[in-house]
């Protein structure tokens, strides 16, 4: 059974699994060197609670996971996120990527941040597909903004709103203070995203 949970430093292995081949084979990351599992797992432990990483699993193997994280550094932009998503390459078109890209983006809207943000280096139509499913819509793109394998990369930006724009919002909520049951609600909408196969990815 697939089950959707937030990621601890245990998953670092597997995680690293999942993500060095989109560095060795792809121009999909623009990191150039293989992660180790400590990198992985000190990367999970830096970026939860203040943002959600969720990895799937089925019979204990983590087969997909995506994450939040800063969008820039300035405290003006502390309600914009930047999100990720990357699955095993034998799960595509399982539904994974929208599962969990939908509990991600539920949890973000629950914490108080305004706008999620995804980078996709193009062309990648699968992934283009998978964003706008999900509510994502494309803003424009950076030309020839990357180098890799031996070609100028673009990158296509595209947003999706989160809540409300409304003026003076609190400070994003962590993890940890969301009311009790709430991330399981989350997870669980995520989870049901499973049902409505096939998808866009």
């Amino acid at each position: 059974m697939t089950s959707l949970r937030l990621a601890t430093p245990d998953d670092g292995a597997a995680v690293a699994a999942i993500y060095n081949p989109v560095i060795r084979d792809t121009t999909t990351s623009f990191e150039t060197v293989p992660v180790t599992a400590g990198d992985m797992a000190d990367r999970i432990a830096a970026t939860v609670p203040t943002w959600p990483w969720l990895v799937a699993d089925r019979d204990d193997e983590v087969l997909g996971y995506a994450y939040a994280g800063r969008h820039r550094a300035r405290p003006a932009y502390a309600w914009s996120v930047e999100v990720s998503v990357y699955r095993d390459a034998d799960t595509r078109r399982q539904g994974l990527g929208r599962a969990l890209y939908t509990a991600l983006l539920d949890l973000l809207a629950a914490q108080g941040y305004a706008n999620a943000y995804a980078g996709i280096t193009l062309p990648n139509p699968a992934s283009a597909a998978l964003h706008e499913a999900v509510g994502f819509t494309h803003l424009g793109t950076f030309t020839a903004v990357g180098h890799k394998h031996g070609r100028w990369c673009d990158v296509g930006w595209w947003q999706r709103p989160l809540g409300d724009d409304g003026a003076a919002p609190s400070p994003p909520t962590p993890l940890t203070e969301l009311p009790d049951g709430m991330m399981e609600v989350v997870l669980a909408a995520g989870l049901a995203t499973l049902a409505g196969r096939p998808h866009p990815e």
